[in-house]
């Protein structure tokens, strides 16, 4: 996983980092990194030699590495003009070298741009732009190439106007956003929690950190981390020559209904994409669960499924009194558990509150942001992830707390992020087949935490091939995670031994 840091953390490493090395060395590595990946972009466009180039240079350190980029990007051909936003702070020794390099000030953008670096504020800033600055940024898909082709903008560490710790992206007067939409972001030392996570992680494009020797500097906790591929690798059970599905591990679903027996098709589906052996389904759509998956062991009630290693309750479930039945029985079993939908209107009134409380098994429950608001009285607000650590804590849950950029939050404080989400997914029954698969992972023995983060990131991956195919329906989705598992077990397979099946049935 990649570590997350808050601006505080890249700060005091900042400071510690530059006590050990003669002055301006550290701008200078990051301006070294930032007109490297510039270049590669003028490169797409017809080469860094005569390439147009806009500087949008704010005061201090961040306006700084823009002006000493500039100055490098010059220094191979680039007619680099640079437009100061206040001119009386721009930063000397950026602006002198930038002057001594042939780029040239402005009070206004050239005609003709092919890149734009956004280096109007940085990580200190907040509150989002002033009107200057956000009238220049609303220009910026104004400006064309010499090729044609809109400008290429490159974030300066972060992209001006976001908040940077929590994601929030402030709204200007036209509901626009009021920051800087990037398409690449380059960032130096460590990642920032605007760059992964809120309405703020798809203003930076693509994200490219740079290594200014930081990492040794930074002390503590992360405010979060991010799932990687080679994460899921490790972590996903491996098959040995004694598997049988039982000791693959058995997931219950308790969803669906006679009024809505798709949600537990679905949910069914997502769970036998899952690493299990067997399937047990316990609800009123046995019919229909039955005709489109004949492997699965169905029943009519939770009472009556059998052994498992973990429940899956709620979609489509229904919110009357045979729903809470089911959702009780549920909660008594000793087995890991995964709470989404009707499940979590259940829980809203209070009257479960001593069953969760109650439970050793772990719980992991899955709302999205209305669901969230039922749940808490409040919406998740301006900070996802400080919302869903509230959260984990109060339920002694692990949070799922859906979105583009799913955030999963642990009782004990950690933080995760999802880099794999697609709006293509925003469609009704999806989040019934990451149910499913989720409760797949549980029952294999996967930890909580992992298993959420696992679900999150191969159901986001599942979203965007159904994408491929044209408009996306949640089957659609529980088809395309089999490819994408296949590709798993594939590397899974190449990078050898890792945890076996869980023991004993």
């Amino acid at each position: 996983m990649r570590p997350v840091w808050r601006v505080a953390d890249v700060r005091a490493a900042e400071a510690g980092l530059m006590a050990t090395l003669p002055p301006g060395t550290l701008m200078q590595r990051a301006a070294a990194g930032l007109a490297r990946r510039c270049a590669l972009l003028l490169a797409d466009r017809g080469g860094v030699y005569g390439a147009r180039v806009l500087l949008l240079v704010g005061s201090g350190d961040n306006g700084g590495d823009t002006l000493y980029a500039g100055a490098r990007l010059a220094g191979r051909g680039a007619a680099v003009s640079a437009l100061l936003l206040n001119p009386g702070r721009a930063h000397a020794g950026g602006l002198a070298a930038f002057r001594a390099a042939g780029g040239r000030l402005v009070d206004r953008p050239p005609a003709v741009v092919d890149l734009v670096l956004d280096g109007i504020v940085g990580i200190g800033a907040s509150g989002g732009l002033r009107e200057t600055a956000d009238q220049l940024a609303a220009s910026l898909v104004r400006h064309c190439g010499r090729d044609g082709d809109r400008a290429s903008v490159v974030a300066v560490d972060v992209p001006s106007g976001v908040a940077v710790d929590t994601g929030h992206v402030p709204l200007a007067a036209s509901g626009r956003p009021n920051a800087v939409r990037a398409d690449v972001t380059v960032t130096f030392g460590a990642l920032k929690p605007a760059l992964v996570v809120g309405p703020a992680a798809p203003l930076a494009g693509q994200v490219e950190l740079v290594d200014i020797g930081l990492a040794p500097w930074l002390r503590g906790t992360p405010a979060l981390r991010v799932t990687e591929w080679s994460d899921l690798v490790d972590w996903w059970p491996r098959l040995g020559a004694a598997s049988e599905k039982y000791s693959r591990g058995v997931v219950g679903v308790a969803t669906g209904s006679a009024t809505y027996p798709g949600a537990a098709v679905l949910s069914v589906g997502g769970a036998l994409a899952g690493p299990t052996g067997m399937v047990r389904y316990a609800g009123g759509a046995r019919a229909e669960v039955l005709h489109q998956h004949p492997s699965v062991i169905a029943t009519g009630r939770v009472a009556d499924a059998g052994r498992v290693q973990a429940w899956v309750c709620g979609s489509g479930l229904g919110t009357g009194e045979e729903a809470a039945a089911e959702l009780r029985a549920v909660l008594a079993a000793p087995v890991p558990v995964v709470l989404d939908a009707d499940a979590l209107t259940l829980l809203v009134d209070g009257s479960l509150a001593d069953r969760l409380r109650k439970r050793d098994a772990p719980i992991v429950v899955t709302p999205h942001d209305r669901e969230f608001t039922r749940l808490c009285g409040e919406s998740p607000g301006t900070d996802r992830v400080a919302a869903t650590l509230r959260l984990a804590a109060w339920m002694n849950a692990v949070v799922l707390l859906k979105g583009d950029r799913t955030v999963i939050g642990t009782p004990d404080g950690r933080a995760y992020v999802n880099p794999t989400g697609t709006p293509a997914l925003a469609t009704g029954g999806t989040g019934d087949v990451l149910a499913g698969l989720l409760g797949s992972l549980l029952a294999a023995g996967v930890p909580a935490d992992r298993a959420a983060a696992m679900a999150a990131y191969l159901h986001g991956l599942a979203g965007r091939e159904a994408a491929r195919g044209g408009p996306v329906t949640a089957p659609d989705v529980a088809d395309a995670l089999r490819p994408v598992l296949a590709r798993l077990g594939a590397a899974v397979g190449s990078a050898g031994p890792g945890r076996r099946d869980r023991p004993g049935k």
